[in-house]
Formats: C-alpha cells, sequence, structure tokens
C-alpha cells in the first residue's frame, strides 16, 4: 500500500510546465537574397592579398575576374577578407568557392560580424565559436544555412585552412534580406515612459522581446509596479540580466524578496543580445540569448496589474523628472515590443501614449573602443616601442580575464644588463605592481573580482632616476628570460582594451596593418572572452568555475564524482551492500545512479535469502478513528521517509513491496453496506482507490479471514463486518507499517541472448544530449558484433566490440567521429563474462573492459557539445541490420535505468530471454572474484582480488612485527599518483598534475600501535601518498601528487583506530576528489559528508618520522591497490621477484571478522580545489625507512 501522491502529483505537473511562444507562423518569410554580387569594390578590405590581380573585390561567387578570386599573402599568419553590406542585414547562409583556374581553396573558416567595423564578434554555434567547412576543389559551391540568421552591416571571413595541393583561394556569396530596425539610444540620463490609455492595466499575458547593446554593466530596461504590490523590473547588474516578477504581495516586496531569475553574462560586451519575456498567469519564460530559463512567479494572484505606465531606459522618481532611483541603461535598444505595441516606432511617430525623459535619439551611437585578444598564455605577447625620452610613465588599460594568474605587462627601466623591470600582473586573482630586481617595498596589492567585471588600470611612475629601455611588452614572451614565462601559468590571457601610454591611445589597427610591433597569437579587434559556466553543465548541482578556455566542476558536497559530477558515489541498492558482507543497518543509496533523483537514506535488513530496503513513514503507531462518515471521512495522507519519486522507483525496481496493515475493530464496518458501497479504502502509488485486504486479488472486497476460512461469522467477508464486540475500548483503530521492498537481484541478472546478426531489440531514444553512461556484460564466441547504437540526423552513438581483442566506443558531434579503442591481451570471445563501462559528458569520454585502464579521450573547448539523437536505441544490432551481436548482455544500464531485456527478448524473433550457463548470480563469486564458465560447472577466478578460496570470501591477512614490511613493485600502466596525459588545468584551484590520475585502495587493518605507517605508495620522481595512524590513532592519508606543492593530509576519521578492533579502509581518488570509506565495530551507524577537512604539514614533523621509524604492529588484511595485491603475493608467492619481505611475517586469521562485525561507515569525501602551499622536496617518511630505488619503467608500494 502506498501513500497519498495527489498532492505530489499536483506539483509535479506545475514545476514541469512548459510555456511555448505565443506566435504561430504558418509561412516563414523568405530572406535568400544575394548580398555580395552587387558591392562595389570599396566594400571589400583584406588582411592582405598576394598580388593585385587577387585583390578582395574579385571574391564574388562564379566570377572569373582578375586572377579568379582572393588570395592572401602566404607569410599572413592571421588572414582575413571582409564586406561592407552597406546596411544592417540579416544574413541567413554564407557560400564558398576556391579561386577560379586554380588549385587555391578554404577548406574550413570562421566567420565575425559587426556594426561598426571595428569591434567584431565570432559566430557562435552551441556556444562555442564555430568552425564551417569550406571547400575541397576549385569549382563546387559549398553553402551554410546558418542554424541563427545573425544582422550586421560587415562581415569577415577568417580562412583556417587552405587548399593541400595549392594555397588559400576564395570566392563567396552570402544571402538574406532587409529587416525592420528600430533602435532607441539611451545615453544613461534617458528613458522612455509608454501610459496606458486607462490609471492601470491588468493583464494575465505578457510578451516582452528587445534586442539591447550596452555600454555599461549596470542599468534599468524595463521596469513597471503597481499599488497592489505587483511589479516587474528588467535590469543589467555586472553584466548579467536581472527579472524582478512579483503578481501581488505585498509582504515581499516590502521584505526585498522578490522572484530574481538571473540569465546570461558578459553582455556589456557592445555586441547585441536579444531579450523576450513571456508570462502566463504565474508561469514564466524568461530568454536571454538562446538560453531560457522556465520559473513560476510568486504572489497571490494570476495577473499582473501595472499603474500609470510602463518605463524602459529608467526608473524615473515620480515628481521629479530626470531623476531616477536605480542607475539607468546606457546603450542601445532595438525592436522593443511590449504585448504586441512597437514602442520605438511609436516614439519615432511621436505617439501620446510615448513620454520621453532626457535625451533618446533613433540612431545608435557606435563605440571607439578596440580590443584585441591574448590566445595563449604561453606565447601571446604585444611589443610596443618606447619613448626613451620620457620622464614619466603613466600606463591606462582596461582588462577581462578569467585566469587568477598572468603577467598584464613588464617595461624595462634600463637598457643595462642588470634590468630592472616594472611588472603588472594577477595573481591569486589579485593584483600586484612590483619592481623586479629592485626594492620590494615599491609594490602595491589591490583585490579585484574577475567574474565578468572590465577591471580599469592606472600606473603612474617616476622614471627621472631610469632610462626607459627598449620596449612596453604586454603578455609574456617566451624568449625572454627575464619575465619568468617559464611557468604556463604566467603569460596573460584574456582581453585588453582602451590602452593609453602617457594619455595616448594606442593604435591596435595601426599596429596590425603597418607592422609597427612585434606581436604574436593575438587576435585583433575582438575579445573571445567566453563564459563557460553559462549554462551550468556541471549536474546534480555542482559548481562551476572556470579559466579561460576550460571550465572545471566542483562536485564537493553533492554526492557525486566525475568531469561533470555525473557519477554518483553511493551504491544504487541495499544488495551491494550485502554483497560486501555488511549487516543490516541505515545506508545512504542513489536508486536511480546517475539519474536525476538525488541520494537518500534507507534501512537495509539482510536475510539469509534476500535483502530487503525498509522505508518507514510518520504514522507506525496505532491510530484510533472516532466519528467517520461517508460525508465526512477519515482521511489519513503519509510522509514517508523518501520522496515519492524515490518510492515510485524504489517499487518499480523490487520483486514486490508490502506493508502491513492492522486493524481492531467494534461494531465497525468495512464493506457490508446495503448498496455494496465499501466503508473503507485506500489509495495506492496512482492514487487509485483500493478496496482489498490481506492478500486478496484487487477488485475483491474481502479480508484475510475470508482468505483463510476462519472468519467468525462466516456471512462476513470480514470480522469488522459481523458486528461483534470484539473490543470495548474503541470504535476502530489501525497502524500500517513500514513498506519492504526485496531487492531485485535479477536486475543485475537481467539478460538476453542473441542468435541472429540481423535481429536487435529496440528501446526509447537515449537521452543522451550533454552525458550519458553505459555498463553491461558481455560473453560471446564471435569474432566481432555491435552491442548497442542511436542515431540522429548526423551525430550517432556506437558501442562494439571491433575485434577479439579490442572495444570501440564511437560517437559523432556532428564534426567527425571520436573513436575510443581498448586493447584487451587477452581474447574477448572466450564464452566467459566481460565488463565494459564507457561514459560521455561534455567534458571527456571514457570507456574502460573489465579491469583494463579506462581509456580518455578530452573534449575540445571549441567544439560541439550537444549530442543530437532521434532514432530509436538499438541493441544487439544496429539499423542497417548488419555486424549483429551474437551472444549474450546482462545488466545493461543506461544513466542509472537498467533496461529490461529479459521481457523485450520476449516477443523479438532470433533474441531468447535469459542466457544460458552456470554464472548466472553474484552470489556465485564475491570480492569482485570472475566468474569462469565451465562444461559442467563454474569456478571462480581470484586472481584480481585480496581474497582466496573457492568464492573469494577466505581473506588473506598477516601480523607484522616490529620491522616488518612488504616492498612490492608495480609492473601495471600506474594511473595513480601520476598520469603522463595529465591535463592542463588553470592555477589557483586545480592541480595540473592529477587531473586525470586516480587510484583505489582498499585494506583492513588492527592494531594497538601509534604512530603507525600502515602503507605508501611512490613513484620515482617522488610523487606519493600515504597512510598512517597518527599518535592519537586518528587516520590520515597524505598525497603529495605535484612535486612544486606541499603535501595534502586528509583526516577521514579523528577517533581512534588503535584500539584493537577490525577496521575497514576504502580509498579512492579520482582526479581532484577523495572519497574514503571506514567501517568500524560498534553497535551504532551513522553516515556523513565532510569536506576540505585538510591542513598543511611540514617537513620537520616528528610524528610523521616516529611513524616511519616503526613502521606497523598489528594485522593487515587484503590489501589492494588498483589491480595489484602485495599482501596476497607476499604469502603466496614469496619468490616472485615483484616482492621483497623484511622482516618477519606470517599468516594471521584477523580478516575473518572484518565482514561480519564492521557496521559503522564514516563516509568522507574531500577536494584538492583551493589549495595553495610551498614544496616540498622529498617524502617524508624517506628519512625513516631505507627503501629500495625502483627501476625506471616500474613504481613501488610499500606496506
Amino acid at each position: 500500500m502506498q501513500a497519498d501522491e495527489r498532492q505530489a502529483t499536483c506539483d509535479s505537473l506545475a514545476d514541469d510546465f512548459t510555456l511555448h511562444p505565443f506566435s504561430l507562423y504558418l509561412y516563414p518569410d523568405y530572406c535568400e537574397d544575394p548580398l555580395v554580387t552587387t558591392l562595389p569594390p570599396a566594400s571589400f578590405q583584406n588582411s592582405s592579398k598576394l598580388s593585385d590581380r587577387r585583390s578582395p573585390h574579385y571574391a564574388k561567387l562564379n566570377r572569373r575576374e582578375g586572377g579568379g578570386g582572393w588570395s592572401p599573402n602566404g607569410e599572413d599568419q592571421q588572414p582575413w577578407l571582409q564586406l561592407d553590406l552597406q546596411d544592417r542585414l540579416k544574413v541567413t547562409s554564407i557560400a564558398t568557392q576556391g579561386r577560379w583556374g586554380s588549385s587555391d581553396w578554404v577548406a574550413r573558416y570562421q566567420l565575425q560580424y559587426s556594426d561598426s567595423g571595428r569591434t567584431w564578434r565570432p559566430y557562435r554555434q552551441e556556444d562555442v565559436i564555430w568552425t564551417f567547412t569550406g571547400n575541397s576543389d576549385t569549382d563546387t559551391v559549398v553553402q551554410h544555412k546558418l542554424p541563427h540568421s545573425i544582422r550586421t552591416q560587415y562581415m569577415r571571413l577568417l580562412p583556417l585552412e587552405g587548399s593541400p595541393k595549392g594555397g588559400m583561394g576564395l570566392r563567396l556569396e552570402a544571402y538574406g534580406c532587409t529587416y525592420k530596425s528600430d533602435v532607441a539610444d539611451f545615453d544613461g540620463r534617458s528613458a522612455l515612459l509608454y501610459r496606458f490609455n486607462q490609471k492601470s492595466t491588468s493583464t494575465v499575458k505578457d510578451v516582452i522581446s528587445l534586442r539591447f547593446r550596452s555600454h555599461q554593466a549596470e542599468g534599468v530596461l524595463v521596469h513597471g509596479e503597481g499599488q497592489r504590490g505587483d511589479f516587474l523590473t528588467l535590469e543589467l547588474q555586472k553584466g548579467r540580466l536581472i527579472l524582478h516578477l512579483n503578481l501581488g504581495e505585498r509582504k515581499r516586496r516590502s521584505a526585498g524578496r522578490s522572484s530574481s531569475v538571473m540569465l546570461g553574462s558578459l553582455l556589456d560586451d557592445h555586441h547585441w543580445h536579444s531579450v523576450q519575456i513571456e508570462r502566463f498567469n504565474k508561469h514564466v519564460n524568461f530568454t536571454v540569448d538562446g538560453h531560457t530559463q522556465h520559473f513560476r512567479s510568486p504572489g497571490q494572484e494570476d495577473t499582473l496589474e501595472i499603474d500609470y505606465e510602463l518605463s524602459f531606459g529608467g526608473i524615473p522618481l515620480p515628481g521629479k523628472p530626470g531623476t531616477f532611483l536605480h542607475e539607468n541603461f546606457h546603450g542601445c535598444i532595438e525592436n522593443l515590443n511590449y504585448n504586441g505595441v512597437s514602442v520605438i516606432d511609436m516614439a519615432k511617430r511621436r505617439k501620446p501614449q510615448i513620454y520621453t525623459v532626457g535625451n533618446v535619439t533613433f540612431s545608435c551611437s557606435e563605440s571607439s573602443s578596440v580590443a584585441v585578444t591574448f590566445l595563449s598564455s604561453t606565447g601571446s605577447f604585444l611589443m610596443l616601442p618606447a619613448d626613451h625620452s620620457m620622464e614619466s610613465l603613466s600606463v591606462r588599460l582596461q582588462f577581462r580575464t578569467w585566469n587568477q594568474e598572468g603577467l598584464l605587462f613588464s617595461i624595462p627601466l634600463s637598457r643595462d644588463p642588470d634590468t630592472i623591470n616594472l611588472l603588472l600582473q594577477l595573481s591569486q586573482a589579485r593584483l600586484l605592481l612590483l619592481l623586479s630586481g629592485g626594492p620590494q617595498n615599491s609594490a602595491q596589492n589591490r583585490g579585484f573580482s574577475l567574474c565578468n567585471l572590465v577591471l580599469v588600470v592606472d600606473v603612474v611612475f617616476d622614471l627621472k632616476d631610469s632610462k626607459l629601455g627598449f620596449s612596453i611588452i604586454l603578455g609574456c614572451p617566451l624568449f625572454q628570460s627575464d619575465f619568468n614565462c617559464e611557468n604556463p601559468n604566467k603569460g596573460y590571457q584574456g582581453c585588453l582594451r582602451l590602452l593609453f601610454i602617457n594619455s595616448h591611445p594606442v593604435n591596435f589597427l595601426q599596429i596590425q596593418q603597418e607592422s609597427l610591433s612585434n606581436f604574436s597569437q593575438i587576435s585583433f579587434d575582438v575579445c573571445n572572452i567566453q563564459d563557460r559556466c553559462l549554462p551550468n553543465l556541471c549536474e546534480h548541482g555542482g559548481q562551476c568555475v572556470q579559466s579561460w578556455d576550460q571550465f572545471y566542476c566542483d562536485c564537493s558536497e553533492t554526492g557525486y564524482t566525475g568531469a561533470t559530477c555525473h557519477n554518483s558515489i553511493y551504491e544504487r541498492s541495499c544488495e551491494a551492500f550485502r554483497k560486501t558482507g555488511s549487516q543490516s543497518s541505515a545506508f545512504t543509496i542513489d536508486l536511480d545512479g546517475s539519474g536525476p533523483l538525488e541520494h537518500t537514506q534507507v534501512d537495509c535488513t539482510m536475510a539469509e535469502d534476500k535483502v530487503w530496503t525498509v522505508v518507514g513513514h510518520d504514522h507506525m503507531r496505532p491510530i484510533d478513528i472516532r466519528g467517520s462518515t461517508p460525508r465526512s471521512p477519515f482521511v489519513l495522507i503519509f510522509n514517508y521517509t523518501i520522496s515519492p519519486y524515490h518510492l515510485r522507483l524504489l517499487v518499480t525496481s523490487s520483486e514486490h513491496c508490502q506493508q502491513e496493515v492492522r486493524y481492531r475493530c467494534r461494531k465497525s464496518r468495512l464493506f457490508d453496506t446495503w448498496d455494496g458501497t465499501p466503508l473503507s479504502w485506500w489509495l495506492d502509488r496512482d492514487g487509485v482507490k483500493r478496496t482489498y485486504w490481506g492478500g486478496f486479488l484487487p477488485g475483491v472486497q474481502q479480508c484475510s479471514c475470508s482468505l483463510d476460512g476462519n472468519c467468525r461469522d462466516m456471512n462476513y467477508f470480514c470480522n469488522c463486518d459481523a458486528d461483534q464486540d470484539t473490543c470495548a475500548q474503541f470504535v476502530f483503530q489501525h497502524a500500517v507499517c513500514f513498506l519492504a521492498c526485496p531487492s531485485a537481484a535479477g536486475f543485475f541478472w537481467n539478460s538476453a541472448s542473441f542468435y541472429q546478426e540481423s535481429t536487435y531489440l529496440h528501446f526509447p531514444t537515449l537521452q543522451a544530449e550533454l552525458s550519458v553512461d553505459i555498463s553491461l556484460f558481455f560473453k560471446t564466441s564471435a569474432l566481432s558484433g555491435v552491442f548497442l547504437e542511436n542515431l540522429g540526423v548526423r551525430d550517432f552513438i556506437r558501442l562494439e566490440l571491433s575485434s577479439p581483442y579490442t572495444v570501440n566506443f564511437t560517437f559523432d558531434l556532428g564534426d567527425g567521429p571520436i573513436i575510443l579503442t581498448v586493447h584487451s591481451p587477452v581474447a574477448l570471445n572466450d564464452r566467459q563474462w566481460h565488463y565494459i563501462r564507457a561514459e560521455r559528458n561534455v567534458k571527456e569520454a571514457s570507456l574502460q573492459v573489465d579491469s583494463l585502464p579506462p581509456k580518455l579521450n578530452e573534449a575540445p573547448s571549441e567544439r560541439p557539445y550537444r549530442l543530437q539523437l532521434s532514432s530509436q536505441l538499438f541493441v544487439g544490432g544496429t539499423a542497417s541490420r548488419q555486424r549483429g551481436f551474437l551472444g549474450c548482455l546482462r545488466s545493461l544500464t543506461i544513466n542509472g535505468v537498467t533496461l529490461d531485456l529479459y521481457e523485450r527478448a520476449k516477443t523479438t524473433p532470433g533474441v531468447n530471454s535469459g542466457c544460458p550457463g552456470h554464472c548466472t548470480s553474484d552470489s556465485v563469486c564475491h570480492n569482485g572474484g570472475r566468474c569462469v564458465e565451465e562444461r559442467s560447472s563454474y569456478t571462480c577466478d581470484c586472481t584480481q582480488t585480496a581474497f582466496d578460496g573457492p568464492h573469494c570470501r577466505t581473506a588473506l591477512a598477516a601480523s607484522f612485527e616490529s620491522g616488518s614490511s612488504v616492498l612490492y613493485t608495480l609492473q601495471e600502466p600506474f594511473s595513480g599518483i601520476l598520469n603522463e596525459e595529465a591535463r592542463r588545468s588553470p592555477a589557483g584551484f586545480h592541480d595540473a598534475e592529477v587531473t586525470k590520475s586516480q587510484e583505489k585502495v582498499s585494506f583492513g587493518f588492527l592494531t594497538h600501535h601509534v604512530p603507525a605507517l600502515i602503507l605508501t605508495a611512490q613513484t620515482v620522481d617522488q610523487h606519493y601518498m600515504a597512510v598512517m595512524l597518527t599518535s592519537n590513532g586518528s587516520l590520515q592519508i597524505r598525497y603529495l601528487l605535484n612535486k612544486e606543492k606541499q603535501t595534502e593530509t586528509f583526516s577521514p576519521v579523528s577517533s581512534s583506530l588503535a584500539d584493537g578492533r577490525f577496521h575497514w579502509v576504502k580509498i579512492n581518488r579520482k582526479g581532484q576528489e577523495l572519497l574514503v570509506q571506514v567501517r568500524m565495530r560498534t553497535d551504532d551507524f551513522y553516515s556523513y559528508l565532510i569536506t576540505y577537512l585538510m591542513k598543511s604539514i611540514d617537513i620537520t614533523d616528528k610524528e610523521l618520522v616516529q611513524a616511519g621509524l616503526r613502521g606497523f604492529i598489528g594485522c593487515l588484511s587484503s590489501v589492494q591497490f588498483n589491480q595489484a595485491t602485495p599482501l596476497k603475493a607476499a604469502l603466496q608467492n614469496s619468490q616472485s621477484p615483484l616482492v621483497t619481505v623484511i622482516g618477519r611475517l606470517e599468516a594471521s586469521s584477523c580478516g575473518t571478522v572484518s565482514m561480519n562485525q564492521c557496521n559503522l561507515f564514516i563516509f568522507s569525501m574531500f577536494s584538492f580545489l583551493h589549495m595553495h602551499r610551498p614544496s616540498m622536496e622529498h617524502p617524508p617518511y624517506r628519512a625513516a625507512l631505507d627503501l629500495h630505488k625502483p627501476n625506471h619503467d616500474s613504481k613501488e608500494y610499500y606496506i
């Protein structure tokens, strides 16, 4: 029996409400006129030309005049061709062609557009600078329809790649049309007021649309309010748009708690941005530049009541013309429409409804500032010549960046060999002005926020006692060793504009065209900054942080991990805890894995034959019911300890669920009425009224005594209907017990067998636009076969066995396929079960097969990131019915949902439900042991586990005395602690060398002795991790992942573990996140999440040195480091060259208590973000232990 979920259903419908646009266009307007053919030669400009016959005005489509098109100079590193369309037009597509009569063409290019021809904006698609595919021959026309049209007067085409047979050659055409444009320019002290014909207006539906271009980061665009508390305000704050809306709630207005929704970023960039507000009752769509936020406005009413007027550009103070409450908008607005009224058009025609405050003009003023972009933090620089006669120096500039480190400029103050440099640099998001080589007391510190603000910097310096050097250097050239450019985080990467030297503006356009200065890796006339955290692509509440060219997700305190916080750190069911030997207790589980539901806590009851998931509610005790009548019935609503959404998923993923209802009665009938109408019922999870009790089938109005044949009066089907005095003190009493669901072990073994290559199982389309994770088990004897495939118009995703030794994970986002391949050293078509996990998100893709090292592929920052799929999902085959899989698939799970292969196979020819063989249950082999099919039985392969025995359940433990230790040399690819493919991360909040590295460590121990060094692992270049007990017995984990940083220390447990009891520890580090699980012997259970409990240590830490000297005295059990099992090797294969045993080591049985007596589960999660510490040259235990140096191609592990 389930709780009444009607209210939750109503709330769900409200949350999922989608407001569709109100306008309906039956026939789109034609807008495909050629725009370039009729342009005069003066409308064409270029960065360079190879000759006069290849001038830019010859670059018209299908023309053969001159040299047959435009070609840039071969030495031009940043070529471009520019068009002046003579007016602002709507451009819908662009076509290109190679240069006629040659082998020159443009294979790839980008597009920029501008209203002034001075400040340019790159064309973006899917929030990335879009690269168009050009030509592959001379004559073929390649035309691209722009997914979103642009409105512009100037266009620039930037060739990126020419012909492999020749050079760059281009002819082009742009298509579009004119469009109606009404603009109004506001100077920051003006506004337009739209006054209503009546005193006020009350609307149920509103649509406001406009385009704007702003010179400032603050300013009000739209405002209206009413006397009853209604108001609507749209304003810029710090370069972001905020919509404030309230419907008839005075208290909310006075308390300042109105509904505020923020969208957009960097909107003060002098470029056009589109805005649309659609409201129907309380439901609102707020859209900025194609990004839409759906929300429900607060208030008591469904109407918006505005008194007198709606203001645009500011909020005038009543009775004081020209005085405003908030900062006014400074910029230009185009095509401002309010509920079908063109406000600017009415203002231009001087309609009486429009009142003008201040100076509003009907043409847009253009910005005179020109920006440059420093593209690289390692190689971008601009070197300006200096006037050596200057006695003083002043520098003024504006810059914008996301990076927290970077050298803005350096100025040599002398030409002597020991020169002194004036430096302005970013250091940990603060400005630092200093003299290198000179007195440090001249340095200044000034703090600022890097959050989409333009920072103005003024520097004045007296040069009377100095002679200025040869140049002023912006950025950091690599060939200038004096400026410490070796660190890749030191160079400036970002935008810069309005540079003045001694009050004289620097002309960037002249620098570019006349080569007056030395520069490298700089884009002129454009600021390419992008807010990569808009939209926030981190899942499950992860916090987005960013650098210039990357974004990163901080998953702390979310319960999820991975590059985008996609993967849950919790198990999906109670069944998973039973496999680890846990006893009955409360556990945190994530029912849908990486799905949208958050983790929740349930009670897990471990019975001998099955595992029960138990959920309580708030009415577990008996309840007396009095005075209930058909007209006024007694209604009881249950509030369970988990949400209705979790309840529904728990029930559907379980074998069945049951709940017991206990009732006692006296003359309180359930069913026996004159017309057969039931007097009691309960509602199931779908809100359906149910009248059966005691195990009867739905629709049968009887109780359990009728089913058992022992009713007190056999004339009735329920004892309560017999009107007997079975209880004398109350009329009716009932109690509803907890909900109990046995875990569906068969869900993990849901399987199907494929016998025909042309067959497949089909399922709904994958929801994989931003992220998808796929896991499955397979066994086959075939040479190859496709596990699954899903297609789109251009995009697709496919997982397949491409050969007996290789698995491919392939996907295409529309710009070419990406293939991840894992090669197995052993054949995968051996009729044994093998495991595959594939994941793809906007940051990276990964593929893992069995326990082999995963294959990783990092997604480029400037490429499409949405996977658009449209076909059904094909499992076990392909849409073409070729290369289908032959064999068995089981436990196919996608985004936390296990597909029901078993049921789907029942109705599909060529596919059978289930799989033959003896390995049909997870209870066959334990602790990660692999079940191996034999002809008439099975065996358990325990090689990759730290356990032994027929079913991999025997813990391997050893007693360590004083001076005992085990040295193990790892030969596997060492993916923990050091990773050669580690990617760069922004300085200040990520460690560059640990982003992709990972390791899994597990062990059990008991000891009385502290301090104790339990285990260490290190690489040849002194990266290491160490696990120890401090002098008070608390557990500490120490990492040195970058030899330029100090050791990081984590303390997951503050209580003493040196209590002579057995404790089990699991450590899982992936990149920047550290997950620690500690199980302890206790009668109670609790679980909690900890973040940022860390401290710095000093190399002279005496306690750590003492721990290294004492080693470990006690018992260690089941030690595993990734796939290595050093203790098992020492006990069973001590003659191996990989193992060295020092001192006395004896086998022990201490590990046998690990799975039976460890109940308490302390769950801790740490993050390596935001750590700034000095370096340590050597691991602290090197002074304590005399360890053998490993070979250059191996790593060492010590216990």
